[in-house]
């Protein structure tokens, strides 16, 4: 039996519009497994970028619960969020957020000196390892501005995974890039979860579903539909992507 590292009770999320309530949540109940790439699927505006911001702590809820490990993330302070966000939860997005003014080393290093639980060698030890690890390390001393899309979200990856995070949530990672790069930032992906890494991420592109382990459909404010995988195989896409196909189909996606 899969170990529970996250999961939400009744979490509905709302905004208010010319004094009507929105429900863009609705009552979602739902458990992410350790070691699962879950991938998040729906239609267009179906609230699948607003459900990881609030399963992630990013965004508050209107009612229900997220619970991390058990805790329930909403009844914590901020200052309490955000060192648990630091530690636990790594981020990479589809904007790729780095610090213009940083080097890519020093973007990650930033990040991993928010957790004061190693020196600052083996902060920087484990920055570049992981550069490494994603082919970025000729271009540690490089600022964002100097190098490809595909290879800021290369090392977007490595400051999302310097923390040696719990769960990475991860929004369109490969929606700004071409197809080479998006492959290359997916393989990734894929690289760290068959180390064991819990993933999240929210698509709507079939192509990036096809490496989840897990996959949920978004519809209406409620998951309407959950599939699991089999590990994935590169010498098998054209199976996995009807098989994807014809349950999203089933979905009425």
């Amino acid at each position: 039996m899969k170990d529970i590292v996250l999961k939400t009770k009744d979490l509905c999320k709302s905004f208010a519009n010319n004094g009507l309530q929105n429900h863009i949540l609705d009552e979602v109940n739902l458990e992410i497994y350790k070691g699962d790439f879950t991938v998040i699927m729906g239609a267009s505006g179906a609230g699948k970028s607003t459900l990881l911001y609030c399963l992630s702590g990013m965004d508050t809820i209107t009612s229900g619960s997220v619970l991390f490990e058990g805790e329930a993330i909403e009844k914590k302070k901020e200052k309490e969020m955000s060192v648990l966000r630091a530690k636990a939860f790594g981020f990479v997005f589809q904007q790729i957020h780095l610090v213009s003014n940083l080097t890519m080393l020093e973007n990650i290093l930033a990040s991993g000196y928010l957790i004061k639980e190693k020196t600052a060698k083996q902060v920087k030890e484990k920055a570049m390892h992981l550069l490494e690890t994603v082919n970025m390390k000729e271009a540690a001393m490089r600022l964002p501005s100097q190098v490809s899309g595909g290879e800021a979200q290369r090392a977007a990856i490595a400051r999302a995974l310097i923390n040696e995070p719990k769960l990475i949530f991860a929004d369109e990672p490969t929606g700004a890039l071409n197809r080479k790069n998006g492959s290359d930032v997916l393989d990734l992906f894929t690289k760290f979860h068959n180390k064991g890494q819990s993933i999240i991420m929210v698509t709507h592109d079939i192509k990036t579903a096809l490496r989840a382990s897990r996959l949920l459909y978004l519809s209406d404010g409620q998951i309407k539909g959950d599939m699991s995988l089999a590990p994935y195989d590169g010498q098998m896409l054209k199976e996995r992507e009807m098989q994807i196909q014809s349950w999203l189909m089933s979905m009425e996606w």
